[in-house]
């Protein structure tokens, strides 16, 4: 399992129970922002909470979302968390925001039902060898993925939402496996077993920087 991550700290109020989460699996972590820049040899997770467009706005000082959209787009692996997740995405119409635009899709608010979520919801596994569970969310809105594939976990609040995307290098939950007990804990160890190798970074690439290369992708 990796031993050592890169933990983005500008994008929101969640890091602290991310850290403690880390500490309970032994894992070192690397704090990254503007002026300590991530390298790539290790994975990235970013939690982010709040307001897409603010921390849009964190990311984006000293163009470090540039950075961060570089290592993922090269193969390096992403853990997005809740907010995290919403701009891997081009739009959100929280604060009519761009997001990095890494993978086709927008970020809409819950049309039902009282807004924000929040509690417990069960996820149902889109890909094969994840685990369908039970965990803690807290959101106002979800991604909408133009990918139907890219969907890793659903759930449902007054209809169908996308609750987790993965592809290739690139995993993200809508929300909180840090605070979603044993299962959400697990579902953190399930990746950092995944994202390992003996050089500490996985070596699938997004698919479309491949297909921008000319190059299709052996997986």
């Amino acid at each position: 399992m990796i031993t050592k991550v890169d933990l983005v700290d500008v994008a929101g109020g969640n890091l602290g129970s991310v850290k403690r989460c880390l500490d309970r699996l032994s894992v070192e972590y690397n704090l990254v922002n503007p002026g300590n820049l991530p390298d790539g040899s290790r994975p990235v997770i970013l939690p982010g909470v709040g307001n897409f467009g603010a921390v849009m706005g964190n990311l984006q000082r000293e163009k470090f979302d540039q950075r961060v959209k570089e290592l993922v787009e090269s193969g390096t692996p992403y853990l997005g968390i809740c907010v995290g997740m919403q701009i891997l995405f081009d739009y959100s119409e929280e604060s009519d925001s761009a997001g990095m635009g890494i993978l086709p899709g927008k970020v809409v608010k819950f049309r039902a039902g009282k807004v924000p979520q929040i509690g417990w919801n069960s996820i149902e596994a889109k890909q094969e060898k994840w685990p369908n569970g039970f965990v803690y969310f807290v959101n106002s809105f979800v991604a909408a993925p133009e990918v139907s594939s890219d969907v890793l976990y659903a759930s449902d609040y007054f209809g169908d939402f996308c609750a987790a995307v993965r592809r290739d290098n690139i995993t993200a939950f809508q929300f909180h496996p840090e605070k979603s007990g044993e299962f959400g804990q697990q579902l953190l160890v399930n990746w950092l077993n995944g994202v390992s190798n003996s050089e500490g970074v996985a070596p699938r690439i997004l698919n479309k920087t491949l297909a921008s290369q000319g190059v299709e992708n052996a997986d």
